[in-house]
């Protein structure tokens, strides 16, 4: 049996109403939980609560308007979306409704098509929301960790390039908290300016063309890949010669928004040779933003989760001194995401990764090796140039090398890098201790560190034994 696609209440003291409702919505794959009264509604809530309430607004005892006042009065529920369905149709009994917290009316006597539609969006926002509010707070939780150790990594030479770098990290995952938000205000518009005057605006149109306009949106929500701007200039011309050949008024401006929807043929004639086509097209239009903002807010999820995995990753300090089997070439990864923002503009980063066995070590010490010789070969190219990153095994052991196209290192001083507190470094921006830790750290795993260098090419080697892996 297929997962249910959601949890549904049903609310209605009708019992016809609510048979039609629950069969309709069951065959759609929803879980479906009648409650013929408010107050029994409310009872079942305590026990099990839904992911979507449909609720009648005239009922004895306790109205719709009531329930809904209890249920955003409870933290528990005030959450759940309700979408009222009555046979009110005043815009006084839709305003109220609205005020009290409903996310949607559907007038009665309804369309099934119309019912899906609403059910199907607004379940899909909740679970939006909850997942975005479940993002948020291992945000917030990884942010207040960065804040409460800024001043500690600092302190520590070992930590303090991660503390040179919460500014950026803090901005890398800003990005998609902004994106996500910027995209949950076009939705929250989207429901508030559109999908309201939906069923009014269908009403003033024939049968046809009510299905016609339910047709045109479930194809703008089925959209395929997304079109490169030659593709798309290319399917606009043909559909505008199609229009016109068709005598559409003007056919540029339909062609334009008919190809953002990612419709490009097979279009209803019908709807278009309507002297009001331009507003008919206007709810598909933005159905078609909204699957933009939905999308936009799953990219900019999954973008805020690799950083957040990238930073737990890099910060989970091994305070018991045990080694770890590590794969290199992860570890490198984990650096590089949290780098992500000072190396977008300007680095290009070359990556020649060949396949190695996981390494026998102590993960966070490997981690600021790579943190450690990545942010000197971004310094040593002033942010702008090519970093090439290599792995591979030699005999018994993995070779890691890390080359930069900056001016590279003085042969006088290059006997001196790795010797504590020597620096070329300005004061204030560096102690001259980082590749001394660098040099340290892959001792204590019985490794060796080379570099050699010349004009626009400085490569520092890494040599870890496998032996004990």
């Amino acid at each position: 049996m297929p997962p249910s696609k959601g949890n549904i209440l049903l609310v209605d003291d009708t019992l016809a109403n609510l048979q039609i409702l629950s069969q309709m919505l069951a065959k759609q794959g929803y879980k479906i939980r009648p409650a013929i009264s408010g107050k029994l509604a409310l009872k079942s809530i305590q026990l099990t609560l839904p992911d979507l309430i449909l609720l009648d607004i005239k009922m004895p005892d306790m109205d719709g308007y009531q329930v809904c006042e209890k249920l955003k009065a409870d933290d528990r529920t005030r959450n759940i979306p309700i979408i009222f369905i009555s046979a009110l149709t005043e815009v006084f009994d839709k305003v109220k409704a609205f005020s009290l917290g409903g996310v949607d009316y559907i007038a009665k006597p309804f369309q099934p098509e119309e019912v899906f539609a609403r059910v199907e969006t607004h379940l899909k926002v909740h679970h939006l929301q909850q997942q975005l509010g479940a993002q948020n707070d291992e945000l917030q939780k990884t942010l207040q960790h960065l804040q409460t150790t800024q001043q500690e990594l600092i302190q520590s030479e070992k930590m303090a390039s991660l503390g040179q770098l919460i500014a950026g990290v803090a901005h890398e995952i800003n990005n998609p908290l902004a994106a996500i938000s910027s995209a949950m205000g076009a939705i929250n518009h989207f429901k508030s300016q559109y999908l309201a005057q939906l069923p009014d605006f269908l009403s003033f149109l024939p049968e046809k063309q009510q299905q016609a306009v339910l047709a045109l949106v479930q194809r703008t929500l089925a959209k395929g890949p997304s079109l490169s701007t030659k593709e798309e200039r290319k399917l606009k011309r043909e559909l505008i010669r199609q229009l016109e050949k068709d005598d559409i008024k003007k056919a540029d401006l339909v062609a334009d928004r008919l190809v953002d929807m990612g419709i490009y043929n097979n279009v209803e004639l019908s709807l278009l040779q309507n002297t009001d086509h331009q507003k008919i097209l206007d709810i598909p239009s933005k159905m078609s933003d909204f699957q933009r903002s939905i999308e936009t807010i799953e990219n900019a999820s999954q973008r805020a989760s690799k950083i957040v995995f990238a930073l737990k990753r890099f910060s989970r300090f091994n305070k018991i001194e045990e080694k770890v089997k590590v794969d290199i070439a992860d570890s490198i990864e984990t650096v590089l995401i949290i780098y992500h923002n000072q190396l977008k503009h300007g680095i290009n980063v070359i990556k020649n990764y060949g396949a190695l066995p996981l390494i026998l070590c102590h993960a966070d010490e490997i981690n600021q090796v790579w943190m450690n010789l990545i942010h000197n070969a971004l310094q040593a190219m002033q942010y702008k140039g090519t970093l090439t990153i290599e792995i591979s095994q030699q005999d018994n052991q993995a070779v890691v090398s890390i080359t930069d196209s900056g001016e590279g290192i003085a042969e006088e001083i290059k006997d001196r890098i790795f010797e504590p507190f020597f620096t070329t470094k300005p004061p204030g921006e560096g102690s001259g201790l980082g590749l001394d830790i660098v040099k340290k750290i892959i001792e204590k795993h019985e490794g060796q560190i080379s570099v050699e260098s010349q004009p626009a090419q400085t490569t520092f080697t890494i040599f870890l034994p496998m032996s004990s892996t």
